[in-house]
């Protein structure tokens, strides 16, 4: 057996040196040309899409999450005791101020109106009368007729009387008034919610949940929040008498509700959230916007004019900044560091870095370096606007 293993290592030895002996004579020479093409030794070349810097204007738009708030949510309640004689609404029914909501019984209120009126006039007539005393008693005083005391006290008398009447009369006018409130009256326009109570029910003003509840729909406002950081060029902003816009889109942030105004900055920041509160103010006219909703704001702070813009997504962020892949004439890419600004509809502000007319690779950059070759494939948008 030794003999056997000793003879096939004396083969195997002897083959490898007339390998090592083939490869030293003719040593391999692999030039290019005899790989196929994009082996390893071929530079690799990156399709891209190409995008175009143009001047524009670019909005700066401050966004955030608001919630609707009516600018008057009133509830109804009687100001007065006594049994809801009449109803005049429908509940979800939209009124205008001073329309008729409910009635109270009146008559005990008219019953009270008749007894302070009589009791006003009996003191009046007392009144006049001790008035007629009064001169005749200062008459006789001139002729010695009669007593200064008899005359200090005629005086207290119709003072006493002018006291008495002035309370009566303010008497009758309380019940004039509780004869108002007898009428229960909407004290802005809005919409009716659900009722309360029903017909026959005794009312009071220490009622809590009232009859009704009147919202004011339009103009309505839009509650919202915004950081502290954003809080002074807001300010001088407005401190310019600047008109700021604000949109209100739905929860999906892609449909449009409404457009209106900044109307107030609130005047304290909240240290537990680092942000301030602002009310903005829309028309609503077609009721768009509904209390409590929850919708996205965009607040159009200010506009940058005539600016260089490239599209979004030429704009990358990596070890060397912010930069963008600059396209060269000999289809090559250079890395541009670029100072980018507000961005809005699919565009960036480019404050250097780039000048108008620079092409930009918007696609394909994420396997692109500093000096790598590209290619444009046919039917590909050269420029992205």
């Amino acid at each position: 057996m030794r003999g056997h293993w000793a003879a096939w290592l004396w083969l195997v030895a002897v083959a490898a040196a007339i390998v090592a002996l083939v490869i030293w004579r003719q040593p391999w020479k692999i030039s290019q040309a005899s790989l196929p093409p994009g082996g390893p030794l071929m530079q690799s070349v990156q399709s891209v899409a190409l995008g175009t810097a143009e001047k524009g204007n670019i909005p700066i738009i401050l966004n955030s999450l608001g919630t609707v708030t009516s600018l008057a949510s009133v509830t109804m309640k009687s100001q007065i005791s006594g049994y809801l004689t009449a109803i005049h609404f429908r509940e979800g029914q939209m009124v205008k101020k001073g329309d008729l909501l409910a009635e109270i019984d009146s008559r005990t209120y008219e019953a009270q109106l008749a007894q302070y009126q009589g009791t006003l006039e009996k003191d009046q007539a007392l009144l006049d009368n001790a008035r007629l005393d009064l001169e005749r008693y200062r008459r006789l005083i001139k002729l010695d007729s009669t007593s200064k005391q008899t005359l200090d006290t005629q005086a207290a008398t119709v003072r006493q009387y002018e006291g008495t009447v002035r309370a009566d009369q303010a008497e009758v006018d309380t019940q004039k008034l509780n004869l108002t409130y007898c009428r229960i009256v909407s004290p802005v326009d809005g919409r009716i919610g659900l009722r309360q109570v029903d017909v026959g029910t005794y009312v009071t003003a220490s009622d809590t949940d009232g009859i009704v509840v009147v919202t004011q729909l339009a103009p309505i406002s839009v509650v919202f929040t915004l950081p502290e950081s954003s809080l002074r060029p807001l300010m001088k902003r407005l401190q310019t008498g600047a008109r700021i816009n604000v949109i209100a889109y739905d929860q999906t942030n892609t449909e449009k509700l409404a457009e209106g105004t900044l109307e107030a900055v609130d005047n304290k920041i909240d240290t537990t959230t680092g942000t301030v509160k602002l009310r903005a103010q829309f028309a609503n006219a077609d009721q768009s916007l509904f209390p409590n909703q929850f919708v996205n704001i965009a607040l159009l702070l200010d506009t940058l004019q005539d600016v260089v813009t490239a599209p979004t997504t030429a704009v990358q962020t990596g070890t060397p900044g912010t930069f963008v892949y600059l396209a060269n004439a000999d289809n090559t890419v250079s890395l541009r560091k670029v100072t980018i600004g507000a961005s809005a509809a699919g565009r960036i502000a480019v404050l250097s870095g780039l000048k108008e007319g620079d092409k930009v690779v918007v696609d394909g950059a994420d396997h692109l370096n500093d000096g790598a070759k590209i290619n444009v494939p046919a039917g590909t948008p050269s420029a992205v606007r």
